[in-house]
């Protein structure tokens, strides 16, 4: 697959629709290292863009159940990358099939890349990388769902582990540049 070409965009000058993005679009988390070949990745749907601390973020979670937990645990850095809309079969895979058992990036027709400030890989097809340092990570409390209605998520109790990842460098295409 061809390299989609990306540019630095600072922090605040990154432009996207962040509901959507999240709800339509996905992302494809990666964590691990690219250089040891020792990374996994999958597609995420939930989680948030903003500001934390005085530092630029991502919120992610991811179930402990998930093969990429272990690499969210063991290593410091993650990319979330977002795809052109024709990329939709290959995040439906990355969401389904477990690295655990196959090589589903490959399968799934994706190219990891090395990333610019951090281990984790980014991919040469994505329009938009989000390389990010771990900076807090807690579990979900079921005791403290305001909204008894968020439980039905978690059949299994299968409860997310929430990430968050202070945002070292963004690369995108001129859409995600204001």
């Amino acid at each position: 697959m061809p390299q989609t070409e990306r540019k630095p965009i600072p922090a605040e000058d990154l432009l996207l629709q962040s509901v959507d993005i999240w709800k339509n679009q996905w992302f494809i988390l990666a964590c691990g290292d690219y250089r040891t070949n020792e990374f996994n990745a999958m597609t995420v749907a939930w989680g948030s863009i903003g500001c934390m601390w005085e530092k630029p973020f991502v919120q992610i979670v991811v179930r402990p159940t998930r093969y990429t937990c272990q690499f969210t645990e063991r290593y410091d850095s993650f990319t979330l990358n977002a795809f052109p809309r024709s990329y939709r079969k290959a995040l439906q895979y990355m969401g389904t099939k477990s690295g655990r058992d196959s090589d589903k990036i490959r399968e799934a027709g994706l190219s990891p890349v090395e990333s610019e400030f951090i281990a984790a890989p980014g991919f040469s097809e994505a329009e938009l990388v989000l390389e990010c340092k771990k900076i807090y990570r807690d579990d979900i409390d079921p005791a403290r769902f305001l909204d008894p209605s968020i439980d039905s998520n978690y059949s299994e109790n299968d409860y997310h582990r929430i990430y968050f990842g202070e945002i070292l460098g963004i690369f995108g295409t001129s859409q995600y540049q204001k």
